[in-house]
C-alpha cells in the first residue's frame, strides 16, 4: 500500500469521472470526460460502442496526472461504480460481440412461451402473471437470444458495463455483487445468481456458464494489469476494490447509512432509497438491489423519467431560454430554477403525475403521463412548477410504501444527482415531505460512495460507519415551509393519489385502441 488516496472511476449515462479523495472525503482532483449516451438505429433502441466507454476511462484517468497536487503514489486502491442494466456480450477473448444495449433501451420482445410449471401455477394464484411476463418481455437477453441467436450462440460471458470495465482493468472476468441490477437470474435476497429450482432461469434465458463470479463490495477484484496501466496510467499491481453500482455507492456517498435517512437521486431516472439490513419488497416481486454496503439492501422506488422531464421541457418549450442562456453564459436550468421563485406553492393548482414512462407493477404498464388543472392563469414557468412537484408527490409516494413495508420512517432527507444543483427544487422537496433536506458536501456523491468502499476494503477505515462519518458531511440545509408543506398534503392526499386509480381505465383504453392501430398496420403491410 503506496498512501491514502482514493482513486474512483465512476461511469455514468452522461460522462466518466475519475476522481481522486481522501480519507476525510475532500476530493482532491477530478476529471470529466463526456460521452454520447447511446446511438439509436431504431426508434427505442439505445446503444453504444463498449470501446466509447472504456476509451473515456483511459482519457478521464490520464487527464489526473498532469494535474497540480496528484501523486500516483499517494493513491492506495481504486474503485469502480458504473451506470446500472447496460449489458454487453464477450467472446471467449473478452472481445464485445455487438453494441452494448444500455439501460435506456426500450426494446421489448412479446410472444415470449409464459413461466410454467409450479411457479406458473403460482404466479396466476397471486396475480403476478403480467408482472413476470413484463419481466420477460423487458429482459435484454431474451430479445439478443430471440432475433440474433448467432451472437447469443458465440456468447461467452454476458456481463454488465461493470464487468466489462473490471475485465479490462485487470485482465479477469469478474464483477461485484453490489453492480447486480437488471434482468438476470440475481437471487436478490441471498445476493448471489439465483439457484437451478429458480423461476428467474425460465424468464430470463441466460445459461448459467454464462454468467461471471462474484465477490461482495469492499472485496479485492483483482490488480490493475500491465496492459491497463499503459493504457489509463493508473500504477500496475494497484488493487480494484469491489464497490456497487452508481445509485447503491451515491447513497452511502451522501451519508444515507441508517433506514431512517432516505438518499433521493434527481438523476435521469429519480429515486428515493434507504439502506436496510432486512431483505423488504416494497413492491411485491420487485426485490430492493444489493447496497453498497456488503450484505445489506437498498430499498428503492424510481421514477423512471425522472429529471429527464427537465431536459424534454427544455427541448419542447424551453428554446427562447436556451438562446438567453448562452447569451448569459449559463446553463438554462438555472433560468428555470428562477421561475420557481416566480410561481406560488402548488402551481396556481395545476398538478402533474410524472409517468412519462410506464411502470413495472405501479404504476402498471398501462400508465401514462398527465396534467390536470389548466386555467388561463397558467405559464411554461407553472408548467416546469408542476414538473418539479409532481416529481417530489411521486417521491413522497414511494417513501411511504417503504416506510409501509419496512416498519421504519424516514427522518431526513440527503439529495443527489443532476437535479441536487437546484436550490429551488431542493426546497421544493422538503416542503412536500415536511422534512429537511441536506445537500451532501460534495456532488460527486456516486464516486465518493466508491471511495468509501475502497478505503473499508483496504483498511484505511475499520468499518462503515467509521468511514461515512469521516467521508460524508452536510452541506446547505433546507427546512421545510410549514404553510406550503400543508398546502402540498392537501394535494397530495386529495387529488394526486386519487389521480392514477381514476385515469387508468382511461389509460387502458389509449393503450387498446394504439394496440389495435399497430395490428390494422401490420395488416395493411402484410396485405
Amino acid at each position: 500500500m503506496t498512501g491514502e488516496h482514493i482513486l474512483a472511476i465512476d461511469n455514468g449515462t452522461q460522462s466518466v469521472r475519475a476522481l481522486i479523495f481522501d480519507l476525510n472525503g475532500n476530493l482532491i482532483a477530478k476529471k470529466r470526460v463526456p460521452i454520447q449516451p447511446y446511438y439509436s438505429i431504431n426508434p427505442g433502441w439505445a446503444e453504444q460502442d463498449p470501446q466509447v466507454f472504456w476509451d473515456a476511462v483511459c482519457q478521464a484517468c490520464q487527464g489526473l496526472w498532469a494535474m497540480e497536487g496528484v501523486d500516483k503514489q499517494a493513491i492506495a486502491g481504486v474503485g469502480l461504480t458504473t451506470q446500472r442494466s447496460t449489458v454487453i456480450n464477450l467472446d471467449k477473448n473478452g472481445t464485445p460481440l455487438r453494441p452494448a444495449m444500455v439501460w435506456l433501451d426500450q426494446r421489448r420482445t412479446e410472444g415470449l412461451d409464459p413461466v410454467g410449471g409450479l411457479w406458473g401455477l403460482l404466479f396466476r394464484i397471486a396475480g403476478m402473471r403480467d408482472t413476470v411476463r413484463y419481466l420477460q418481455a423487458e429482459a435484454e437477453a431474451n430479445w439478443i437470444k430471440t432475433h440474433q441467436p448467432d451472437i447469443w450462440e458465440n456468447t461467452d460471458k454476458y456481463v454488465y458495463l461493470s464487468g466489462y470495465l473490471t475485465n479490462k482493468l485487470i485482465g479477469k472476468i469478474i464483477d461485484s455483487v453490489g453492480c447486480q441490477v437488471g434482468y438476470m437470474p440475481f437471487d436478490y435476497k441471498n445476493q448471489d445468481w439465483a439457484k437451478p429450482s429458480d423461476w428467474k432461469w425460465d424468464a430470463v434465458m441466460v445459461e448459467p456458464e454464462m454468467l461471471v463470479d462474484l465477490v461482495k463490495p469492499t472485496e479485492h477484484l483483482g490488480y490493475i494489469s500491465k496492459q491497463a496501466a499503459e493504457a489509463t496510467g493508473i500504477p500496475e499491481g494497484l488493487p480494484l476494490i469491489a464497490t456497487a453500482a452508481d445509485k447503491a455507492t451515491e447513497v452511502i456517498g451522501a451519508g444515507c447509512l441508517e433506514p431512517h435517512i432516505g438518499c433521493i437521486s434527481y438523476g435521469t431516472t429519480a429515486t428515493i432509497n434507504t439502506t436496510h439490513k432486512k431483505y423488504t419488497e416494497v413492491i411485491p416481486l420487485i426485490p430492493p438491489y444489493p447496497a453498497a454496503v456488503p450484505g445489506a439492501y437498498s430499498l428503492e422506488v424510481q421514477i423512471y423519467r425522472g429529471f429527464w422531464m427537465v431536459s424534454w421541457f427544455k427541448e419542447e418549450f424551453g428554446q427562447a431560454e436556451k438562446r438567453e442562456a448562452e447569451r448569459r453564459g449559463v446553463e438554462a436550468e438555472v433560468l428555470f430554477d428562477e421561475w420557481l421563485h416566480t410561481v406560488p406553492a402548488g402551481a396556481e393548482g395545476l398538478v402533474l403525475q410524472p409517468y412519462w414512462s410506464p411502470g413495472l407493477k405501479i404504476p402498471g404498464p398501462e400508465a401514462k403521463g398527465s396534467v390536470i388543472g389548466f386555467g388561463d392563469v397558467h405559464s411554461r414557468a407553472h408548467f416546469y412548477r408542476a414538473i418539479i412537484e409532481g416529481l417530489a408527490y411521486s417521491l413522497r409516494e414511494g417513501a411511504e410504501r417503504t416506510e409501509k413495508r419496512s416498519h421504519i420512517p424516514i427522518t431526513e432527507l440527503r439529495v443527489a444527482g443532476g437535479g441536487s444543483q437546484s436550490e429551488g427544487a431542493l426546497q421544493i422537496t422538503a416542503d412536500v415531505f415536511g422534512l429537511p433536506v441536506y445537500r451532501p458536501h460534495i456532488y460527486e456523491a456516486s464516486g465518493l460512495g466508491a471511495a468509501i468502499d475502497v478505503a473499508v476494503g483496504l483498511g484505511l477505515h475499520p468499518d462503515f460507519q467509521t468511514a461515512v462519518d469521516a467521508m460524508t458531511h452536510l452541506g446547505d440545509a433546507f427546512e421545510p415551509n410549514p404553510k406550503n408543506h400543508q398546502m402540498y398534503t392537501d394535494i397530495y392526499e386529495r387529488v394526486y393519489m386519487k389521480m392514477y386509480g381514476r385515469l387508468k381505465p382511461l389509460y387502458n383504453e389509449i393503450r387498446e385502441i394504439l394496440d389495435q392501430k399497430k395490428c390494422h398496420k401490420t395488416d395493411d403491410v402484410e396485405s
